[in-house]
């Protein structure tokens, strides 16, 4: 049987390279998806369409907390509830902590932390009625503070480990596993973004400080999201997993 047979899932930051490996992934081993992602994006049918069947998809700006919060509230109870919330939709910059203003900080951090505290609020509802639900969140490697050019970014995954730790401990009597999973540097569309011509220099820097000298790629994460998303993890919580190949 399918690990994740008859299982409800929202998972956020759908269209991003990490959120369709893990579309993709839950998919394969079962689960029912609501792919969230932004209101209009671009070709987000055709794309989920790619990956598996059944996805639906649903458009959601998470710098609107409170609408964010009113949405997806509604979307559990159309649903009947989700068994499996993935905060994974993140904005990241990169520049020296001068050029941020203090709008953009903000908005970081609000689309980072503040969008999965009201994203948890809104699915553990449900999964508290049934005294059940598995709750993932992404931090980073970055927390490992050997990055610099990330102030806002670490900074609101460095929040998330804290939500995750917290939230752990408050849906815990309810029977519901909270975890966070930190990805190394996997290979996705953010790289070739930030680093352009000099992706093959920042390519041989990564596997010079991993253990492991293999890129990480999507499916990697998406593999450890589906064990903490099933019942092989269910008595694992308030941990945070590292898939960054050993730093």
């Amino acid at each position: 049987m399918a690990l994740l047979s008859g299982k409800k899932a929202l998972i956020t930051g759908a269209l991003g390279s990490l959120g369709q490996g893990m579309v993709k992934r839950f998919v394969e081993e079962g689960a029912t998806v609501v792919a969230l992602d932004l209101p209009n994006a671009e070709n987000a049918e055709a794309k989920l369409a790619e990956l598996g069947n059944g996805i639906r998809y649903f458009g959601c700006d998470l710098n609107d907390l409170e609408g964010t919060e009113k949405a997806v509230s509604a979307l559990a109870d159309e649903v009947g509830g989700f068994d499996i919330l993935i905060n994974n939709a993140a904005h990241i910059t990169n520049q020296p902590h001068e050029g941020y203003s203090v709008e953009e900080y903000e908005k970081e951090v609000r689309v980072n932390s503040s969008a999965p505290f009201v994203l948890t609020r809104a699915c553990s509802k449900h999964m508290k009625e049934k005294k059940a639900g598995k709750i993932i969140c992404m931090t980073s490697l970055t927390l490992n503070g050997r990055w610099s050019g990330y102030v806002p970014y670490a900074a609101s995954k460095g929040a998330m480990f804290g939500l995750m730790k917290t939230f752990a401990r408050e849906l815990g009597e309810y029977g519901i596993n909270v975890n966070a999973i930190s990805p190394g540097a996997v290979i996705s569309d953010a790289e070739w973004r930030f680093f352009g011509d000099k992706r093959e220099e920042y390519h041989q820097w990564i596997l010079e400080n991993q253990c492991l000298k293999t890129r990480i790629m999507p499916e990697d994460i998406a593999n450890l999201a589906v064990f903490l998303a099933s019942p092989m993890s269910d008595l694992i919580s308030g941990q945070n997993i590292a898939c960054d190949g050993g730093w």
